[in-house]
């Protein structure tokens, strides 16, 4: 039986060159598998997450998106009944809608100017400009925590430091927190504030841009803003693409700021009813498990939409050093 095997696998006709080759690739083989088992070991604990977290959650909320199910009965399946009620008969999730887009399109912007403006103010050679950085960079940290947002809220309340500030000022009292029309940009304003992320970002790009340009700028007679207009931006195109990528998803699934601000219920008039802070109400307040599914599907949907777009657009205006090469 041996004998057979090895015949297979050296002919007898082979050479003992062929042989030698034959026997070192079999040998090679074998390392790699066993190199592969290793590999696999090594990442099972991260394997285990995203199949038990990550892949079968997904699985099991597709499936309730099709099913009416309250956590206290078995679901029941209702097929496209949950879609067909969010889009017309739920005027709340619409409204939820509006104020997701309202936030996205104006704190992304907003919070991606800033943070450009701070990464270029803090891209020179001062004294203490590491400890600016890391000053800076602190809102990012603790941001996106309940006690930030427990914080924001009180100084922007009735007798918080914004109205003692106006009052000192001469200028009447707001109601910030109450009034339809300033209560969202009390939202749009701490995201703001947390630009901490996308401006060290910003500044590591800036740094990668070679001194020469601006020095060959300046001797043919460019300014400040001709230099940023024709180098910076179109140099750190690629920087904010990502940054804008990253902002829009996290902007699409702002939800503690909201919850804490709110009081947890999108007050005043839903004016901060953002996607993910509607869908929280509808799963664990009202139980509607199979109903909040179907809405995180559609939120999927709609984060998907919008980073396709961005990436499909980024043809048109990011630039990146190869295309010049090519």
């Amino acid at each position: 039986m041996q004998t057979g095997t090895v015949e297979r696998t050296f002919p007898a006709r082979a050479s003992l060159g062929q042989r030698l080759r034959t026997a070192l690739s079999l040998k090679q083989k074998s390392g790699l598998r066993q190199h592969n088992w290793a590999g696999y070991l090594f990442i099972s604990p991260w394997l285990i997450g995203f199949f038990a977290f990550v892949l079968m959650p997904m699985v099991a909320s597709l499936v309730l998106a099709f099913t009416d199910y309250d956590i206290l009965s078995a679901p029941q399946w209702v097929g496209l009944a949950n879609f067909e009620r969010m889009f017309t008969e739920d005027a709340r999730y619409w409204r939820s809608v509006r104020a997701t887009f309202y936030y996205v399109f104006i704190a992304v912007p907003f919070r991606l100017a800033f943070a450009l403006a701070v990464a270029m103010l803090l891209n020179t050679k001062r004294k203490g400009v590491s400890l600016y950085r890391a000053v800076y960079y602190a809102p990012s940290i603790v941001g996106g925590s309940i006690a930030i947002a427990v914080m924001w809220r009180e100084i922007f309340s009735s007798d918080g430091v914004i109205n003692y500030v106006l009052a000192f000022l001469g200028a009447p009292n707001l109601n910030w927190l109450g009034n339809p029309r300033t209560a969202i940009w009390t939202l749009i304003l701490l995201a703001a504030w947390q630009f901490g992320s996308p401006m060290l970002i910003f500044l590591a790009g800036l740094k990668q841009i070679p001194s020469e340009y601006y020095e060959a700028a300046s001797i043919d007679g460019a300014g400040a803003w001709d230099k940023f207009l024709k180098i910076t931006l179109p140099l750190l195109t690629p920087i904010i693409f990502f940054n804008l990528v990253m902002q829009v998803i996290s902007g699409f699934m702002a939800f503690t700021q909201a919850f804490i601000l709110s009081g947890g219920t999108g007050a005043p008039l839903d004016t901060t009813l953002f996607y993910a802070l509607y869908l929280y109400i509808r799963a664990f307040n009202n139980l509607e498990m199979g109903y909040s599914s179907a809405m995180a599907w559609v939120l999927l949907l709609i984060i998907a939409f919008f980073t396709g777009l961005i990436f499909k657009s980024s043809s048109q205006w990011v630039f990146y050093e190869s295309k010049g090469e090519e």
